[in-house]
């Protein structure tokens, strides 16, 4: 009798879902389906940052940047910016201290400058110049103001300096 009951409940399911398919237009239909992909995606990365897949855990993280609304950073651009932050924590900078300070010098070396702005030691200054406006553009705290890029935008600047002081002075 059980398995009778279970069978109705799943016919029902199955025809209230496929009833729901065919009357609703492709768009939703989109939408719905993009929206199922992004929640299951959350809920297993989530599940694999717990389980200690810190590997497996960069979906997770691509998610999260773009759920912050940062416009126009590309997946490439979003690695590298992952792989620049894990690099400056592994090296004791953007670790936080007590009461919220960074720990470590404020300032960047020339290769993270350069590793930053997404150029390689011997760039013109114009290509130095237009490499960090452009970022500027994408990440300055008046483009996202729902997002704190502050730390980024001084990042930026500070990378921009220090190559002009060191290469171009």
């Amino acid at each position: 009798m059980n398995l009778f009951l279970f069978g109705i409940i799943i016919f029902v399911i199955v025809y209230l879902f496929l009833n729901w398919f065919a009357r609703t237009s492709s768009k939703k239909i989109a939408t719905t389906i993009k929206k199922i992909a992004v929640y299951l995606s959350v809920i297993l990365a989530t599940l694999l940052a717990i389980g200690g897949k810190y590997i497996f855990s960069l979906p997770f993280l691509f998610v999260i940047l773009s759920g912050l609304k940062i416009k126009g950073f590309t997946a490439l651009q979003m690695w590298q910016l992952w792989r620049l932050i894990q690099f400056m924590k592994n090296s004791g900078r953007f670790s936080q201290g007590q009461f919220g300070k960074t720990q470590g010098s404020s300032s960047v070396t020339t290769e993270e400058a350069y590793k930053l702005l997404g150029l390689k030691k011997g760039a013109t200054k114009e290509e130095v110049l237009k490499a960090a406006n452009q970022l500027q553009k994408k990440i300055h705290p008046d483009m996202n103001r729902e997002v704190k890029t502050e730390r980024l935008s001084q990042l930026v600047n500070e990378a921009k300096e220090k190559i002009i002081k060191s290469d171009f002075s």
